[in-house]
C-alpha cells in the first residue's frame, strides 16, 4: 500500500515525529543540534544495554547460559555501535562548544541515570551518585533498588557456585552496593577456566563475553575523556562536577576485575 487513512504503520511503530519534537535545542548555533541528538542516541543505547543484561541476568538465574551468551553478545554490538556514537561529534572544537556550553546551564552527562544503570549492572557502585535523582522518586527508587541488587557480575558468581566451581561465600555474600575489587579466589578460578579454551568450554566463552563488554565499555569510557578533553579542556563540568578529572577517575574503575587479573596469572 502507498497510501493510508491514517499514520503509516511505520510512523505508529517508530515515533517519528515524537523523536523530531525532542530535538530541542536551546541555541541557534548550528552544532547545538549534533550534540543534542547524539546526547538522545546514546541514551537510547544506554536502554538497550540495560534490557540485554537484565535479560541476561534472569537466564543466568534459571541456569539458561545459552540465553544469557545470546544478550551478552548482542550487548558488546550495541556497546560498539555506542562507541561509535562519538564519531559524529569528532569535529566539535573549543570555539564551536563554547557556542552553546553556557546555555546548558547545569545540565551535565553526569545526571543520566540511563548511564547509573549501566554502570550499576556493570558493578560499579557509588550512592553519591544516586541523590541527584531524588526529584524523581520513581527514578531515584529504581535506582537504590539497583544499588542494592545483583550486578551482571555478582549473577556470574551465583552461576560459578551453582555450577560446583569454588566460589567464597564472601563473594556471594558481599555488599552489592560497593563496587567489587579483584578476589584472590576468583581470579585463580577464572585463570582454571581460561587453561582449557577447548570450543565445548562454555564457562571460557562466558569469560570472553564478558571482557568483550568490559573492553568496548573502557573503549567508550576513555573516548568519552577524549572528547571531553578535546572540547573543553579541564574546565569545570556544567552540572559543577569536576569536569576531566572526574570522568579520568571513573574511566580507571575496571569492569570484571577477576577476569582480567586471571591473564596475569596465567
Amino acid at each position: 500500500m502507498i497510501e493510508f487513512a491514517a499514520l503509516t504503520p511505520y510512523e505508529e511503530y517508530v515515533g517519528v515525529r515524537a523523536l523530531e519534537g525532542l530535538v530541542r535545542p536551546v541555541t541557534a548555533h548550528p552544532a547545538e543540534p549534533s550534540f543534542l541528538v547524539v546526547t538522545q542516541v546514546m541514551e537510547l543505547w544506554f536502554l538497550l544495554l540495560r534490557r540485554e543484561w537484565e535479560l541476561a541476568q534472569r537466564q543466568l538465574r534459571v541456569d539458561d547460559l545459552d540465553g544469557a551468551l545470546s544478550a551478552v553478545h548482542r550487548s558488546v554490538h550495541h556497546l560498539r555501535s555506542l562507541d561509535a556514537s562519538w564519531g559524529s561529534l569528532l569535529w566539535l572544537t573549543p570555539a564551536e562548544f563554547n557556542g552553546f556550553r553556557d546555555q546548558l546551564g547545569e545540565a551535565s552527562g553526569f545526571q543520566s541515570y540511563g548511564y547509573r544503570f549501566v554502570e550499576f549492572l556493570l558493578g560499579i557502585k557509588a550512592e553519591s551518585v544516586v541523590r541527584p535523582h531524588k526529584a524523581l522518586p520513581a527514578v531515584h527508587a529504581d535506582l537504590l533498588r539497583a544499588l542494592a541488587a545483583p550486578s551482571l557480575e555478582d549473577d556470574v558468581h551465583a552461576y560459578l557456585g551453582r555450577r560446583g566451581l569454588p566460589v567464597p561465600l564472601e563473594v556471594l555474600e558481599r555488599d552489592r552496593s560497593v563496587h567489587h575489587e579483584a578476589h584472590p579466589a576468583m581470579t585463580a578460578l577464572w585463570a582454571e577456566v581460561y587453561r582449557d579454551p577447548r570450543p565445548g568450554n562454555d564457562l571460557f566463552l562466558l569469560g570472553e563475553a564478558l571482557t568483550d563488554v568490559a573492553e568496548v565499555f573502557t573503549t567508550w569510557r576513555q573516548r568519552h575523556v577524549t572528547a571531553v578533553r578535546r572540547a573543553m579542556g579541564a574546565k569545570p563540568g556544567t552540572g559543577g562536577s569536576a569536569g576531566l578529572a572526574w570522568l579520568e577517575r571513573s574511566a580507571a574503575r575496571v569492569v570484571f576485575p577477576d577476569l582480567w587479573a586471571a591473564r596475569t596469572v596465567l
